[in-house]
């Protein structure tokens, strides 16, 4: 709980330094137009990522598969999409890593590790219905 806080305070205070610091290295108004570019240029490709995504989902389903690893690549789309509409210049890098799929593959392979550790360890239990 204390690193979720700690991310709720120092998250935004970089956010504020940086966007003070661009404001003052291109101006008021260039830096808004950054904030707004930014967020609609990472709305577009969260939208057109995702979409993608859910036609591939739809094609596993529709051969019997399970679509896991799509499920989790849309997690992170979402989650892109989330911090790339949230002005900021540390959110949007964040953000745009998220939709570079090499980046997303190390991210989605970070995951299922992290899950195996944490079924391992019987902290989580798995159970499929059919």
């Amino acid at each position: 709980m204390a690193k979720v806080l700690a991310l709720f305070i120092i998250v935004p205070v970089v956010e504020i330094v940086l966007l003070m610091e661009l404001g003052q290295q291109i101006g008021t108004w260039a830096t808004l137009a950054v904030i707004i570019s930014t967020g609609g240029l990472g709305a577009y490709l969260a939208r057109s990522q995702g979409l993608a995504v859910l036609r591939q989902m739809r094609v596993e389903m529709a051969e019997g598969r399970l679509p896991s690893v799509l499920l989790v690549d849309s997690v992170i789309i979402i989650l892109a999409a989330a911090v790339l509409l949230t002005p900021g210049i540390l959110t949007d890098a964040i953000g745009f890593l998220c939709l570079i799929p090499a980046i997303r593959r190390s991210l989605k392979g970070i995951f299922w590790r992290r899950l195996k550790q944490v079924v391992k360890k019987s902290q989580v239990q798995v159970s499929i219905n059919l």
